[in-house]
C-alpha cells in the first residue's frame, strides 16, 4: 500500500512542480503559476525580534533606521545579511534598510538561539519564533513596520481524480494548519 508523500518547501527558490515523490506540499510566499491547485491555510509574519535583556541592554528601535545602532543576527535564507525591507506605518511604500550583521547563521533556530542568547536582533518568520515568543524569551520589535505577510498554502497537482488519501491528508493539513493560525500562535497578523 503506498503512502501518500508531503513536503515541506523552505526552499528560497520558488518551484515549479512537485517532486516526483511528493503529492502535496507546503508552500510560502507568494506561488507562480503553474498547474498545481493551491489552497490557502493562512499567513506568516516576517518579524524582527531580540531578547529581553538584549532590548534592556541597548535600547528598543523605534523605527527601521534605528537598527543601524543595533548588533543584527542575519539569516540568509529568509533576507539579505546587509539590509532588511521594512513597510511604512501604512503599507503604502516598502523601504530597505541596511543592516550590521555581528552573526549570519545558515537557520532560523540558530538565529533565534543567538537573538535569545542576546547576540542582537533578528528576523525570522513568526511560526518560527512563536515558542519563544510566547515564552517570553524573545520580545517582536518594529511590529508596525513589518512587511505584508507572506501567504502559506498547501499545493498539489490537481490533475485527474485526486486519491482518497491524498483528499484526506489535504483537509486533515488544512483543517490543522487554519486551526493553529486562528489560535494566536503569530502565523496571522
Amino acid at each position: 500500500m503506498s503512502e501518500t508523500q508531503a513536503a515541506f518547501d523552505r526552499k528560497t527558490k520558488p518551484r515549479r512542480s512537485l517532486g516526483a515523490l511528493e503529492d502535496v506540499a507546503v508552500r510560502i510566499g507568494a506561488l507562480q503559476d503553474s498547474a498545481m491547485v493551491a489552497t490557502r491555510v493562512g499567513s506568516v509574519r516576517r518579524m524582527t525580534c531580540a531578547s529581553p535583556a538584549y532590548l534592556a541592554r541597548y535600547g528598543m528601535p523605534k523605527v527601521p533606521d534605528d537598527l543601524s545602532a543595533h548588533a543584527c543576527i542575519t539569516f540568509d535564507a529568509l533576507t539579505s545579511s546587509t539590509a532588511w525591507n521594512f513597510s511604512s506605518k501604512t503599507r503604502q511604500r516598502q523601504r530597505t534598510v541596511p543592516v550590521r550583521s555581528r552573526l549570519n547563521v545558515n537557520t532560523a533556530e540558530a538565529a533565534i538561539d543567538a537573538a535569545i542568547a542576546g547576540v542582537g536582533l533578528t528576523r525570522v518568520l513568526s511560526y518560527q519564533a512563536a515558542r519563544a515568543v510566547a515564552e517570553r524569551k524573545l520580545k517582536i520589535v518594529l511590529a508596525n513596520y513589518e512587511p505584508e505577510p507572506l501567504p502559506v498554502n498547501l499545493v498539489h497537482l490537481g490533475q485527474g481524480l485526486m486519491p482518497l488519501k491524498t483528499r484526506v491528508f489535504l483537509d486533515f493539513l488544512t483543517s490543522g494548519l487554519r486551526r493553529r493560525a486562528t489560535k494566536g500562535n503569530l502565523l496571522n497578523r
